[in-house]
């Protein structure tokens, strides 16, 4: 099974991982050659010349059981073996075969690393160290910058004390050729990949140990260079660091692999001396095929710019690299190597640097304890001396694999000299370079010799790389290696993996945003979706969130309670069952972020996790401004999340928010939370119509008021925004070791909120697929661990964001896992280039070996597409032969955007209809064939094939151009052959592919174009160009150069790319200019930064002046040589000269023009969008009628943003173009809208203000209005007129509208819209009063109009008031004035009166209300109003929210105070303890407690309230029941309690009374009872039949008897007496009789008790028709008696 592996914040090359057979080779010969350690303290420098040289030609002819000299080796490469030289003759003519020179080259690479070793060890026993290693550095991007320590400099010890003007610091110096690059760009992994996988055999270790050092010095570069080279250089600065964007796939054809060979140094770099703040500059010049990677080593520690920025200067042109070392200074002193690397292999180069230093100038304080200025060699441990300490790793930890839910443990023990007990190491663990803090998940150790780590509950999200890192002062020394964890076993068998990484996103008081990563397994069926489960921090339980699972891997959880804390996790779903849930979340308050709230230091109740929240007191301040900033952050089918910023006008309180929405197009706004503002300015809304429009805006209040609403936000529509990423692109493995592969792929295109990737391998042949990681990796490559040595493997990849995972991608090529020796991409890796035309797949390419990014690039796609035109008619060649349109052979073009076949189309629109045969005729005798085409130059050149490139003819002789023919001929020995044709088809476009060449041979070639006149004479034979493969990184020239548009200071240039892209493909162009009669030196470029388009607007030009252009393209390699320049161009405004110009008409149509009045007959408008056809019509109609053509836009909108040009064609280079940005395209949006629909222009819109007496006035005013404007005055889309309730004038003079509102009522609130129409044009202005806008302009208005008549009559002294009785109830109070008999008081609840039984005698001027039994529903607004003649007053009392709950409090409290004493009372199920109070209110929390402990309610143990009373009942009370109890009343602030004492006696007493009760309950339970079914009187006319029936219930089942008349009654035939199954008896008299009247008693008895049940038959006999039947009378008496 695959393994994963995940690094998620390292670009990384595994380079940790040893061959295990290598291993014990290299163990075993360091064993032996160990006590030879005096042989290799001799002769190291002739040793390293000589075994680079063995490398770099990669000989096999070096025997490994023989132990060679130094001397020896040199020699025997210098004049060479036979063995050698017939090997080395074979290798370059290729007539050897790929497995022996593999075979040998393997041989003698692992015995120059084995020497290597040996002289290594030999090095160190010279040297004295012990217990060192070569160490490899590793950049890591998030670990903390610590120093990394230099190696050390050693003096000799003779010379120390020598007196000489300077100290130079004596190195020695040896060559690794196994030693790792650490570049982590994309681009250069790319590059090195073939050679990591051979690398990763020859390494020393399984993990990786590291070193660093700390450089804190600041360099300036000073350079005095001309403005050429800067501008040179700094554009060609640009063209190496731009990030290149990513291509579909590389394709490209190799050389064949006689023609690769390994690095070799044509100029190696030289040692310098130079004193100490001086520049130094080392040089080197390095040929290879593929073209090496040269990486800079300092003490054989990659040199990385970027850590010491301006420090060093690393530059790579042409061949020629340099590395700049800026203001020497003393730890300068090392050794260098260049070490460049290919394919075929490695090769260093060495130089030493030397820096030396006066020694007067040197400060002997520096060494002083404690000083800041110590060489950086120092270490300053807190001790305050100077030290240097060497740390090692010992008994290391390996890559682990584990499971979830496994403990896992990572251990290595470390060895530190020299050993200062006060000065102990800081060890720190690291997960993918972030700092590991120690946690219930993870477990940190230090014993003092061994570091240890523990996953105590193994989890995906643990997976990772894991770095130990010992620091000690200033240093620190590293070790990583790779962890991966599996998936648990599913519960159910089927059942998706758990999810991983569940965060909080979004914490609100009532939500929190949940996201997670989807599994990498689903269980065999897709996942329905995900199951969200909370639970409360200090409990236990969890509950689900969501009913459905839902699909998006984000939901906001509600119904949380302010100020609790909560952790989450999540279940996947499928059809098998669900999963075990993920690792839960980090814990997360319920509380707004911005809360005016101030936590309290510790929670009040530790193990519920609540938190107390303190709410600040109020302070006075101004009405907030409205909030800023406005927008939607997220939006999906469930929840719209809004945020915004604080408003800038706030005053010196926090403010609080109201989001309010509407529908889009609508004025209708709604507040979204009507209670409770929001109080952090972001907000969740969930009730929204999926598909729906909306806009949103928010206000802001204090407790000075609400303030203006914000800027509506843009129309959102509700649903997902997210869509699920594509499928990856290209899949492609490269062998690594003999248990890994190298995976890397094309990204998703277009993929949003990306989170990673999935690999999945599996076995050629299985059919089965195994994850190789379960946690999403970044990037595009990744390394599979753990599959089998020797199997094939095929690997596909799918991605994941939020919204899903993506379709899976192609499968890879099955790929053999085996340790990769040369480099591990598979032969075929690109099928896209086989099989296909354009001479890319006449030889097949030997992709083996080579990386992805030494692949030259092309777009084979273009080279693929063929657009020829009709076969021409023949026509002789020079050679003699005739041009068939017969022949067999034809060739492909290389196409690029033709405007020819656009013009055509555009021209059919404007002028349907074909011309005959005879106008076409007519034509061709009016018009002379084209001239020859010129500047024949190569755009690319392969083995067998060369792409060539011309520019028009100069004169096309009065007809379109219909195509080129072009001819080709040796030149051989300087002597040209025969010209041959290259095509039959005429060649439409002025770039095509020759076929059918031999390699290395000379050709000339010849152009000539033909139009309906003819083919016109051939241009003169081109200068001789051999063709060869072109094996240069950067790109080849531009072609079919252009320039339009010109005018007096400007022009535009047009230009093709390249057919030959280099290695990786173009990232953009640079044009260069000069003046025509400029020398070549004059050249400069026009743009700095490399541009991505293909054309380019050029200013600031000289009128009058003439100018030549050329374009340069880049990719990553560099720039590549320039185009031929353009033919001359003068900057000048030509007469007549026109621009296109945009229209807007009266119906709001937006349009561009242009007029050309220099048109020939043929001549056509081409219209194109940022200078490239427009085929889609459904944006843009083409009208065109004489010399004036329209672009027509059918729905302005983003899509049309560009630059929109028009060429008249045949003309001379008439052409002009119009920029539609944004902002442009707004302002035609908004004049359009303006043509379409004129408006009124208005001086102020629509505001409303209260007059004296409370009086509401509207208005608004235009500016204009004429006799015929008309006024439409609409309250909630309804129109309203003049009347008693609206008063509403128009003054058409000053423009004024009004209409004036006597008082506002509550159906008043809504909007106000006053409509205008004069004429066409129209305008409106609208006025939102809702909520509590509406509240507060009526309330002031109300306000207004009481003020006027408050001053007139009665009024209050005191203000309505409230107090709690001792009877719990409540009164209201208010105190009066100015009162006399003919007042009246009234009072209001909520608007209604309160009808009072007894008039008010205003005694003391004290008016009261007393409301009896408070409760919840006399909540609510009172009002009390005073009235007489004069006028009236009124005092309102608002008990609702804060001020209702403190009055419920005080009831509560009052109530609680009036509690009785607990008492103990017995009943049949066991003993209640009780207490009664004058009122019981819900509000009043009642809590028991039991011998201090808290009650838990059962169903034997239960609480409850009956009218007055409270009690606890004690249901079958045992002895364990005995104690004292403790009944607490809380009223919201404070406990009331009672107490009672249940024990000895008092339980005794208690027990046996419900002992009794209980045997007694029995009893009456079970005696025997008649339950019903008797009447009392029965009244039945003579010969009836009587049937009586009734139920008995007793147990056991009673017995039963029948009396009349107080006798026992014995059934026979007359009178039927049953008793049936113990329940039923019937009693029936089948003839009834005079005789049978009487009282009758069912009497019934068990051993509980009996029972006897009386009724009365009366039976009469009728005397005729008109007599009535007597109605039976009911005793009132006791119809049963029970003993």
């Amino acid at each position: 099974m695959s393994l994963p592996f995940y690094q998620r914040h390292h670009q990384h090359f595994d380079r940790g991982y040893r061959h295990k057979e290598l291993e014990s080779t290299l163990s075993q010969y360091q064993k032996e050659e160990k006590s030879k350690s005096a042989i290799y303290t001799h002769g190291s420098s002739a040793y390293s010349q000589a075994a680079a040289l063995a490398y770099h030609h990669g000989s096999a002819s070096y025997d490994q059981q023989s132990m060679v000299s130094s001397h020896d080796l040199a020699e025997a490469y210098a004049h060479g073996s036979s063995v050698h030289s017939k090997r080395a003759a074979a290798y370059s003519l290729g007539s050897e075969s790929i497995s022996k020179k593999a075979e040998a080259y393997r041989l003698g690479s692992e015995l120059v690393n084995k020497k290597a070793e040996a002289y290594r060890l030999g090095y160190e026993t010279y040297q004295g160290l012990k217990g060192s290693s070569i160490m490899r550095g590793e950049q890591s991007l998030k670990l903390s910058p610590k120093a990394k320590r230099a190696k050390q400099s050693l003096l000799s010890e003779e010379k120390e004390n020598t007196a000489v003007d300077y100290v130079v610091p004596v190195f020695t110096g040896r060559q690794t050729y196994v030693s790792g690059i650490t570049d982590t760009e994309e681009e250069r992994i790319k590059e090195s990949a073939a050679y990591i996988a051979r690398r990763n055999l020859f390494a020393t270790g399984e993990g990786i140990s590291a070193t660093k050092k700390i450089t804190s010095s600041s360099v300036e570069e000073e350079k005095n260079i001309s403005r050429k080279v800067a501008i040179r250089e700094s554009a060609e600065r640009t063209a190496l660091k731009k990030t290149l964007r990513e291509t579909d796939e590389f394709r490209r054809k190799l050389n064949e692999d006689s023609l690769l060979h390994a690095p070799e140094f044509v100029i190696k770099p030289r040692s310098h001396t130079v004193w100490e703040k001086q520049n130094v500059k080392l040089h080197c010049s390095v040929t290879g095929w593929p073209e090496p990677r040269l990486t800079w080593y300092k003490n054989n520690v990659p040199i990385d710019v970027h850590t010491h920025p301006g420090k060093y200067a690393i530059e790579s042109r042409y061949g020629m690299h340099s590395l700049e070392i800026n203001k020497c200074d003393f730890e300068d002193t090392a050794q260098y190597r260049a070490s460049a690397m290919n394919v075929k292999g490695e090769l260093s180069a060495y130089a030493s640097l030397v820096v030396k230093r006066y020694k007067g100038e040197f400060d002997e304080t520096c060494f002083h304890a404690g000083t800041v200025t110590l060489p950086i060699s120092f270490g300053v441990t807190p001790h305050g001396y100077a030290s240097r300490f060497e740390i090692h790793f010992v008994d290391t930890f390996e890559v682990s694999f584990g499971r979830e839910g496994e403990t896992m443990s990572l251990g290595c023990r470390v060895v530190i000299h020299p050993d200062i007990k006060r000065f102990q190491p800081e060890i720190q663990w690291y997960r993918n370079g972030e700092l590991i803090t120690p946690s219930k998940w993870v477990k940190t150790h230090w014993s003092g010799e061994r570091a240890t780590l523990t996953l105590t509950h193994a989890n995906k999200e643990d997976e990772g790389l894991y770095t130990l890192r010992v620091v000690m002062g200033d240093y620190y020394e590293q070790y990583s290696a790779y962890v991966f964890v599996r998936d648990a076993n599913a519960d159910i068998p089927g059942a998706p993996a758990s999810p991983l990484d569940v965060k909080c996103l979004d914490a609100n008081k009532d939500y929190v945003i949940i996201s997670w990563k989807q599994p990498a397994v689903d269980g065999g069926s897709p996942i329905l979706g995900y199951f969200i489960d909370k639970c409360e921090v200090g409990t236990t339980h969890w509950s689900q969130c969501n009913e459905t699972p839902v699909k998006f891997a984000r939901f906001p959880v509600t119904g949380l309670i302010e100020g609790r804390s909560y952790i989450f996790r999540v279940r996947a779903v499928n059809n098998a069952g669900i999963s075990i849930p993920s690792r839960v979340s980090e814990p997360v308050a319920a509380l707004d972020p911005s809360d005016r709230a101030r936590l309290r230091s510790h929670p009040s109740a530790p193990w519920t996790g609540q938190i107390i929240v303190t709410e600040e007191e109020p302070t006075e301040g101004i009405v907030p401004g409205p909030p800023s900033d406005l927008r939607v952050t997220e939006a999906t089918k469930n929840y719209v999340v809004l945020s915004w910023k604080p408003p800038c006008q706030r005053g010196h309180e926090g403010v609080m928010y109201f989001v309010e929405k509407c529908v889009a197009g609508t004025e209708n706004w709604q507040r979204v939370n009507t209670e409770i503002p929001v109080k952090s300015p972001r907000f969740a809304l969930f009730d929204l119509a999926e598909g729906k429009s909306y806009q949103f805006r928010v206000r802001c209040c204090n407790s000075a008021g609400i303030g203006g609403p914000s800027e509506a936000t843009e129309a959102t529509v509700v649903g997902d925004k997210l869509d699920i990423p594509s499928a990856p692109g290209y899949v492609i493995p490269t062998r690594n070791t003999d248990t890994s592969v190298v995976v890397t792929w094309t990204e998703s295109k277009e993929a949003k909120e990306l989170v990673g990737y999935y690999i999945e391998a599996s076995k050629v042949g299985s059919g089965h697929w195994e994850p190789c990681n379960n946690n999403p990796v970044k990037g595009t490559r990744f390394t599979c661990h753990g599959l089998t040595t020797g199997d094939h493997y095929t690997f596909h990849v799918r991605a994941v964001n939020a919204a899903g995972l993506s379709e899976y991608s192609q499968e890879s090529e099955a790929i053999e896992v085996k340790a990769a020796i040369g480099g591990g991409l598979l032969h075929g890796v690109c099928p896209g280039l086989s099989g296909k035309a354009g001479g890319l797949t006449e030889h097949t390419a030997n992709w083996e070996g080579m990386h992805e990014s030494s692949q030259p690039v092309f777009d084979t796609d273009a080279l693929l597409k063929c657009n020829a035109k009709p076969n021409r008619q023949t026509v002789p060649s020079k050679s003699g032969k005739q041009r068939s349109p017969t022949d067999d052979k034809v060739s492909e073009t290389i196409p690029t955007p033709s405007s020819q076949k656009t013009s055509t189309k555009q021209a059919s629109k404007s002028q349907p209809g074909d011309r005959s045969a005879l106008e076409r005729l007519k034509k061709k005798q009016d018009i002379a064939t084209p001239s020859p085409p010129y500047d024949i130059t190569v755009l690319e050149s392969v083995r067998d094939s060369m792409v060539l490139g011309w520019k028009q003819p100069k004169s096309v002789g009065g007809a379109e151009i219909t195509g080129y023919y072009v001819n080709y001929r040796e030149v051989i020995g300087g002597k040209p052959g025969e010209w041959k044709e290259a095509n039959i088809k005429a060649v439409s476009e002025r770039a095509y592919r020759v076929h059918d060449l031999k390699e290395n041979t000379t050709y000339q070639f010849q152009v000539a174009a033909a139009n309906l006149a003819g083919l016109g004479v051939p241009s003169p034979a081109s200068k001789s160009f051999k063709c060869e493969e072109w094996t240069i990184a950067v790109p080849g020239p531009p072609h079919d150069l252009s320039c339009s548009e010109v005018r007096k200071d400007s022009l535009v240039v047009l230009w093709k790319p390249p057919i030959y892209v280099g290695r990786s493909p173009v990232t953009g162009f640079y044009v260069d200019m000069k003046e025509t009669s400029a020398t070549d030196e004059h050249w400069k470029s026009v743009n700095e930064k490399a541009t991505t388009s293909k054309f380019m607007k050029i200013s600031g030009l000289k009128e009058g002046t003439s100018y030549v252009f050329r374009v340069r393209a880049a990719n990553k390699a560099g720039v590549g040589k320039p185009s031929d320049s353009t033919d001359p161009v003068v900057a000048e405004t030509r007469p007549g000269t026109k621009e296109v110009v945009v229209e807007v008409d009266d119906n709001g149509v937006i349009s561009l023009n242009f007029e050309c009045d220099q048109m020939s007959p043929d001549s056509k408008f081409i219209w194109s969008k940022n200078y490239e056809p427009i085929d889609d019509d459904s944006r843009l109609a083409i009208d065109t009628k004489g010399g004036k053509s329209k672009a027509i836009f059918k729905d302005l909108s983003e899509e049309d943003l560009g630059i929109y040009s028009c060429v008249v064609t045949d003309t001379d280079g008439v052409s002009s173009s119009y920029t539609i940005d944004e902002e442009e395209m707004k302002r035609l949006l908004v004049l359009s809208h303006q043509h379409k629909f004129p408006i009124v222009p208005l001086k102020s819109e629509l505001a409303v203000e209260i007059l004296e007496k409370g009086q509401v006035r509207f208005w608004m005013q235009a500016e204009k209005l004429s006799g015929n404007a008309k006024v439409s005055f609409v309250f909630n889309d309804k129109e309203i007129a003049d009347g008693e309730k609206y008063k509403m004038k128009i003054d058409r003079n000053t423009g004024l509208i009004e209409m004036v509102m006597d008082r506002l009522e509550d159906e008043d609130e809504g909007t106000y819209t006053f409509q205008l129409q004069d004429g066409k044009a129209t305008n409106q202005s609208s006025l939102v009063l809702i909520g509590d806008v509406f509240q507060k302009l009526q309330t002031a208005a109300e306000f207004q109009r009481q003020e006027w008549f408050r001053k007139q009559g009665p009024h209050f002294v005191e203000y309505l008031g409230w107090e709690v009785t001792p009877e719990c109830n409540v009164l209201l109070k208010c105190k009066v004035a100015n009162i006399k008999k003919e007042t009246h008081i009234v009072w209001y609840k909520d608007e209604r009166e309160i009808m009072v039984d007894e008039q008010h005698d205003f005694k003391d001027g004290v008016c009261t209300l007393l409301i009896t039994e408070f409760s919840k529903k006399d909540a609510g607004i009172y009002e009390v109003i005073l009235k007489d003649d004069r006028g009236k007053d009124k005092s309102i009392l608002k008990l609702v929210e804060a001020a209702f709950a403190d009055l419920m409090t005080e009831v509560c409290k009052v109530i609680a105070l009036s509690a009785t004493e607990l008492k103990i009372q017995s009943t049949e199920e066991g003993i209640r303890l009780y207490s009664f109070v004058n009122y019981y209110l819900e509000d009043l929390r009642v809590s028991w407690s039991h011998n201090e402990a808290k009650i838990k309610y059962t169903d034997r143990v239960k609480t409850g309230v009956t009218g007055e009373q409270i009690w606890l009942q004690i249901n079958e009370p045992t002895p364990n029941d005995k104690g004292k109890y403790i009944m607490e009343l809380f009223d919201g602030k404070t406990g009331h309690t009672k107490v009672v004492d249940l024990s000895g006696q008092a339980y005794d007493e208690a027990f046996a009374e419900f002992q009794r009760l209980k045997a007694a309950a029995i009893a009456e339970k079970n005696r025997a009872r008649v339950l019903g079914g008797l009447p009392d009187v029965v009244t039945i006319q003579e010969g009836k039949a009587l049937n009586l029936t009734c139920t008995v219930w007793g147990n056991p089942v009673p017995e039963i008897s029948w009396l009349k008349n107080e006798r026992l009654l014995i059934g026979d035939d007359h009178i039927i007496l049953k008793f049936e199954s113990g329940k039923h008896a019937c009693f029936t008299i089948t003839n009834v009789n005079t005789i049978d009247s009487g009282r009758y008693s069912l009497v019934v008895k068990n051993k509980y008790g009996t029972e006897t049940s009386d009724f009365t038959v009366s039976v009469f006999i009728p005397e005729g028709e008109g007599n009535e039947i007597p109605q039976p009378e009911v005793g009132k008496g006791d119809k049963k008696k029970k003993a």
